[in-house]
């Protein structure tokens, strides 16, 4: 029973119990104390600091251990070091944040120009006690502009007692004329591996017992801040009433069953919408979440796409053992397609369930939409079934190209066409010369026009005028019938506007035979339509789909500038995704 004569000790929060008061115990940072540890060593200590990086990865406490180190001082006199295992004069108070010549200040309380002088003002007069005076402010980012520029020339060139800890999350906003004069330090999420060795050891001393899959869980949520995971460390112990189990985390964090999720990705996969609607179900009436669940789906994905391109990625220490085993086991079943169009349609699907009245029901909408998804065949794959089914065999000069995500390419044709039934409108114009300041031939002048934006003059050029004789300096056009010649006048003045030289455009009196630029593109668009229509396989193609129309043909050479080259693959396993 607790009386006034035995007062309770109020119970301190993992997160301070625990944060570190020296370098030595500052967990997942080892770059950034190497760096300080020579610079140190060597004397070169700058007067200003800033330290960047995420939530909970120890900024403020970093400022506090620097304020230390700058302040260290014991019975032999004072010299700045990182070697704080022994306590220093000042050390208490700094680290209980009481020290009278440490401020700190809070820069998203305190945004204005007024603050700001106040520390200008304290900056004149030098330490009480201890050696240096330290201004540490956190998310200094908040600072107005006045403020910062009040900062500037105090920053620049402090008096030599004072040092300048700025601590950010957004180090984007913070001025390049503060960071200028600043070292920069960026402190990195704390790997999972040595967090889930710390939490491990520290729940050790609270005598805590742990499973393994539990603290996994914790180490993801906390995505690499300490503060995060020791909050959810504090919670997951009352949680499970003094111990951590997985069902506890899952439960408080609203986690779907890692293993469940493994479950309903292989029925995702295998097309059992029936099941995977039915594990769906389990795991909402369980406590998760839709969102959390297609969110989780995702996760998978992402695990297995990166087991499939790095294997190692499976060693990862936050993996649950069916995500080490099974992911790897679907990593060399899948198809590296498959599993870039699955995880298309979970990230869409979250936007879905985001704006849904009713996020179950537009969860498995989505659900279904992938597990029919996961039994359409690929491009390659479709082509390649035709190809051996089709009543007629394709022609011999037609192979699957390794590397294009559906199509074939024409062997002998020059330029070789990689030939796709797609649902898009027809493109304008096909790809110019690269414009030049100075054009050479009409293609680089009609190039230029595009490039300029004159839609006008591209068009006339295009459409009205046939190139006759083309000279830097000038040119002669003949017009078609019923254009307009006003338009010379205007291509004139926009080369010279645009080259800064002179330029003479004349119009012929002859009538010059042949297409314009446009009518030739047109005729060989209908051409290459034409014989694509003609071929084989296109026709199988057109056969199996009712209403099918062929839209748009492109070149490889197109479809490289479009989308750039695909990696070579090894060849589709017929057998692969079944």
């Amino acid at each position: 029973m607790v009386t006034p004569e035995t007062p309770q000790t109020p119970y301190k929060v993992l997160a301070r119990k625990y944060r570190p008061s020296s370098f030595g115990s500052l967990v997942g940072q080892d770059a950034m104390v190497r760096t300080l540890a020579n610079a140190f060593a060597s004397g070169r200590i700058h007067h200003a600091f800033i330290l960047t990086g995420v939530r909970g990865v120890g900024k403020t406490t970093t400022a506090r251990i620097l304020a230390r180190a700058f302040n260290y001082a014991d019975e032999t006199g004072a010299r700045p070091t990182l070697d704080l295992s022994s306590p220093g004069l000042h050390c208490a108070e700094i680290i209980a944040g009481t020290h009278v010549d440490v401020m700190e200040m809070d820069a998203a309380s305190n945004t204005g120009i007024d603050s700001i002088r106040e520390i200008n003002a304290m900056t004149r007069t030098p330490p009480m006690s201890a050696p240096y005076k330290v201004f540490i402010i956190d998310e200094v980012h908040m600072l107005s502009t006045s403020a910062f520029n009040g900062l500037l020339k105090t920053l620049e060139e402090p008096p030599p007692y004072v040092k300048f800890i700025f601590a950010t999350t957004e180090i984007r906003k913070v001025p390049v004329t503060i960071l200028s004069r600043c070292q920069r330090f960026d402190l990195r999420r704390i790997a999972p591996e040595v967090m889930t060795d710390y939490l491990g050891g520290l729940l050790e001393k609270e005598q805590v017992a742990v499973e393994p899959e539990a603290l996994a869980m914790i180490v993801r949520a906390g995505e690499g801040s300490a503060r995060d995971c020791l909050s959810l460390t504090d919670q997951a112990i009352a949680h499970g009433n003094g111990a951590i189990t997985r069902d506890a985390v899952r439960d408080m964090l609203g986690l779907a069953d890692r293993a469940r999720i493994v479950d309903l990705f292989e029925k995702l996969m295998g097309g059992d919408i029936a099941g995977a609607l039915d594990d769906t179900r389990t795991l909402y009436e369980s406590g998760a979440d839709p969102t959390t669940i297609v969110t989780d789906l995702a996760e998978f994905t992402h695990l297995v796409t990166r087991i499939k391109i790095v294997p190692a990625a499976a060693n990862d220490p936050v993996l649950t053992p069916d995500e080490r085993t099974r992911g790897a086991q679907f990593a060399q079943k899948l198809g590296l397609r498959t599993l870039t169009r699955t995880w298309q349609i979970l990230s869409r699907g979250l936007s879905e369930i985001a704006q849904s009245g009713n996020g179950l029901q537009a969860a498995e909408m989505v659900l279904i939409r992938l597990a029919y998804a996961a039994d359409l065949p690929s491009p390659e794959e479709l082509i390649e079934k035709l190809t051996s089914q089709g009543g007629d065999a394709p022609s011999p000069m037609l192979s699957r190209p390794p590397s294009t995500g559906g199509g074939y390419q024409a062997r002998g044709h020059a330029p070789a066409l990689s030939r796709q039934v797609e649902a898009a409108p027809m493109p304008a114009s096909a790809p110019q010369a690269s414009a030049l300041p100075s054009p050479r031939t009409y293609a680089e002048l009609v190039a230029l026009a595009g490039d300029k934006r004159d839609v006008m003059l591209k068009h006339a050029l295009e459409s009205d005028m046939k190139p006759v004789t083309f000279e830097t300096g000038r040119i002669e056009v003949a017009m078609v019938a019923g254009a307009n010649n006003a338009i010379v006048p205007v291509l004139s003045a926009r080369l010279k506007e645009w080259t800064g030289r002179p330029w003479l455009v004349t119009i012929s009196t002859s009538e010059i035979e042949g297409p314009t630029l446009r009518q030739a593109r047109e005729a060989q668009e209908e051409d290459a339509r034409s014989e694509a229509l003609r071929d084989p396989l296109v026709k199988v193609v057109m056969e199996t789909f009712p209403g099918a129309r062929l839209v748009n043909i492109r070149t490889r050479a197109q479809q490289d500038e479009e989308v750039g080259p695909l990696p070579d693959e090894p060849p589709i396993d017929p057998e692969e995704d079944e």
